[in-house]
C-alpha cells in the first residue's frame, strides 16, 4: 500500500492547477523567479522566458484553463470510488503522464541546448547553441524555463499517480467483490 494515497496525489495536483491559475491572473511575473524553474532551466540550458513580465490577454486565458481543470479534477472525486479510481482516474493519470513526457522530451531535444543542435553533448558556456535555428512555429513558444519545468512537474506528478492508482487497484477491487457479495446475500434475505 502506498504511503500518500493516489487521493491525495490528485488533490494536490488539483490544487497546485487552481493556485498556478491564480498566479498566472493575479502576478505572472512571479512565475519565472521561482528557484524551481531557474534551477532546471538553469541545468537544462534552457533560455529564460520573456513572456511573463506583464499580464496579458493569454495568460489570463491560461490562468483560467488551469484553473477549471483543478477544479473539475477536484469535482472528480464526487464519483463513486471504483468508477473513479478504476476508470477515470485509471485512464486519465497515464494519458496525462505520457503527454507530459513527450512534452518534457520535445523541449529538451529541440530547444536551444539541446545535443541534436551541435553535436551530442555540445554546450557552450551559457548554455546554448549557436547552431540552433528556431523552426518558426508555434511550437518554438514552449521552449522556455517556466514550460519546461511545468511539463516535468506534470510527468513526475501524473506518473506517481499511475502507480499508486495500480498499486490500489487491487484493494478497490476487493472491496467491490465484499459489497457485491453483502448485496446479494441481503438480496437473498429479503426473499
Amino acid at each position: 500500500m502506498a504511503i500518500i494515497t493516489s487521493k491525495t496525489l490528485i488533490t494536490s495536483i488539483s490544487l497546485f492547477h487552481m493556485t498556478l491559475g491564480f498566479i498566472f491572473i493575479t502576478n505572472p511575473r512571479r512565475i519565472p523567479d521561482q528557484i524551481l524553474v531557474q534551477v532546471l532551466g538553469q541545468s537544462m540550458g534552457i533560455p529564460h522566458a520573456r513572456g511573463f513580465d506583464a499580464q496579458s490577454h493569454a495568460l489570463a486565458f491560461l490562468g483560467s484553463v488551469l484553473a477549471f481543470f483543478g477544479f473539475s479534477d477536484l469535482l472528480s472525486f464526487s464519483m463513486p470510488e471504483e468508477l473513479g479510481s478504476l476508470y477515470y482516474w485509471g485512464t486519465q493519470a497515464p494519458v496525462r503522464a505520457l503527454f507530459s513526457i513527450i512534452l518534457t522530451f520535445y523541449i529538451y531535444a529541440f530547444g536551444p541546448s539541446s545535443p541534436i543542435y551541435g553535436g551530442a553533448g555540445y554546450r557552450t558556456r551559457g548554455g546554448y547553441n549557436p547552431s540552433y535555428q528556431a523552426a518558426g512555429w508555434g511550437g518554438d513558444g514552449l521552449k522556455n524555463r517556466v514550460f519546461f519545468t511545468f511539463a516535468f512537474i506534470e510527468m513526475i506528478a501524473w506518473f506517481w499517480v499511475w502507480v499508486t492508482l495500480r498499486e490500489e487497484r487491487s484493494g478497490v477491487v476487493d472491496r467491490m467483490r465484499r459489497n457485491a457479495r453483502r448485496e446479494s446475500a441481503r438480496q437473498d434475505r429479503d426473499e
